[in-house]
């Protein structure tokens, strides 16, 4: 009997257990259209993305196909990471004149939420239905060095015009930084393309982004990104502008936090849209957060990939959208506070379209 791409992916996933011994938990969501989507309990994954292209189905989502490189990949392929979101500078800041130290896991500074980050654990999951499933977390106060009991959701619910809404709530006992996002990489030809993601057309509703050193750490003040290679306010090829200045050299390419227009932070308007080489899929990205980190893939070379080999840099791109890096020591930044007060509810949606043109 042929085994669907999902089939197999369960199969392969489920074949040995995670770091805990148990093995993993996967979830399949389906729609009319033919879009389906795997999930997967580890890091409250987004591990699969296929939609029909003409006769052929495509997975647009890069990713592994075994727990042996899951654990192996440090690539973050679509999980969901936190307690903090990108960078925190020496994995300190304060709160109400209390310092706090994290834990670090990147050049001494704090990425997506520390050594063990949320990416990294097991979370609870619940099928709701055919086309949602919800995964929750309970981080303990002192997790990676962050204050507070935090408890932690996220929801994923595909609809009929091919869109998966990611849906964050958090709630903590003490006052804590949290930004949580998720961490696919996306390829519109083609996770096993022969061709990079700097030939998708890429569109970003920000007039401003955050220049960072060569460490990721913003410098503290935005540019206007007209007249430089940031420019994404209409669509253009990824790769147009591509290591063309000094930051991107740093980085490698594309690494950085672009601040959202405020007309296209209600999760109704296109934030980002991005479109395949072959004109044949769109990707459109709605989101209640205020920024969007992208990152051009600059340091995937040698990362496993679904058939057992290797991914080369620039194989795809992620669009994190999320509150700016290293925000906690920066209030004040034009955003809603990335400081989650005691007993708050911290409550923000992101949304993929993916449109398929004939």
């Amino acid at each position: 009997m042929h085994l669907t791409h999902a089939e197999m992916l369960q199969k392969s996933m489920l074949s040995e257990p995670f770091s805990d011994g148990e093995n993993a938990q996967l979830f399949v969501l389906k729609n009319k259209q033919g879009m389906c989507v795997t999930l997967m309990d580890v890091g409250a994954t987004w591990l699969s993305c296929e939609i029909p292209v003409g006769s052929k189905k495509r997975e647009v989502l890069l990713g592994v196909s075994s727990m042996a490189d899951h654990l192996r990949q440090q690539a973050y392929f679509g999980a969901t990471v936190g307690r903090f979101a990108n960078r925190i500078a020496k994995g300190q800041f304060s709160i109400a004149g209390k310092h706090y130290q994290l834990h670090t896991n990147e050049r001494g500074n704090t990425l997506h939420g520390g050594p063990q980050g949320f990416g990294k654990l097991r979370w609870c999951a619940e099928q709701k239905g055919d086309n949602a499933v919800s995964f929750s977390l309970y981080s303990a106060d002192g997790d990676q060095g962050f204050p507070g009991n935090l408890q932690v959701k996220v929801n994923y619910q595909l609809s009929e015009d091919n869109t998966l809404t990611l849906t964050y709530q958090a709630v903590c006992d003490k006052a804590c930084p949290v930004n949580l996002t998720n961490h696919a990489y996306f390829n519109l030809m083609g996770n096993d393309a022969a061709q990079s993601c700097l030939s998708h057309q890429l569109m970003i509703q920000a007039e401003q982004y955050l220049p960072t050193d060569e460490e990721g750490i913003p410098l503290g003040d935005f540019r206007a990104v007209q007249g430089t290679g940031f420019d994404f306010t209409q669509l253009k090829v990824l790769g147009r502008d591509f290591l063309g200045d000094r930051e991107q050299n740093l980085a490698g390419g594309y690494d950085h936090s672009f601040l959202i227009k405020k007309s296209a932070q209600n999760g109704r308007d296109i934030a980002a849209q991005s479109i395949s080489p072959d004109g044949r899929v769109i990707l459109n990205v709605r989101t209640t957060k205020p920024a969007l980190q992208l990152y051009s893939g600059n340091y995937l070379a040698g990362t496993p990939n679904r058939s057992g080999g290797e991914y080369q840099n620039y194989a795809g791109f992620a669009l994190e959208t999320q509150f700016l890096p290293d925000a906690p020591n920066h209030p004040q930044w034009p955003q809603p506070s990335p400081i989650l007060e005691a007993g708050e509810t911290y409550s923000y949606q992101t949304s993929y379209q993916l449109k398929v043109l004939d």
